[in-house]
């Protein structure tokens, strides 16, 4: 997941630096990831997983990092296989 979610953050994410110079963890919004970039990556990743960020997921802690991203889309697909 961490790799797709990588190749998006590089098309949509409109980084100064290359996304395979940041871990994991790297805070992106440091690395220069804005707001209008993170909705774009959102409806990027929406449409690559097919899936719907819910509301609660919308925000700046989501798209923090590549981590966070992979976390919030793994609670979103895990809350429908429950449904």
């Amino acid at each position: 997941m961490n790799s797709t979610i990588r190749e998006l953050l590089s098309k949509h994410g409109g980084l100064p630096i290359a996304v395979d110079k940041l871990a994991d963890a790297d805070d992106l919004y440091e690395a220069g990831l804005s707001s209008f970039a993170s909705v774009q990556l959102m409806l990027a990743l929406e449409e690559e997983f097919d899936v719907e960020f819910p509301e609660n997921l919308l925000n700046r802690k989501s798209f923090s990092s590549i981590v966070s991203i992979a976390d919030a889309l793994s609670q979103i697909t895990d809350d429908r296989q429950v449904a």
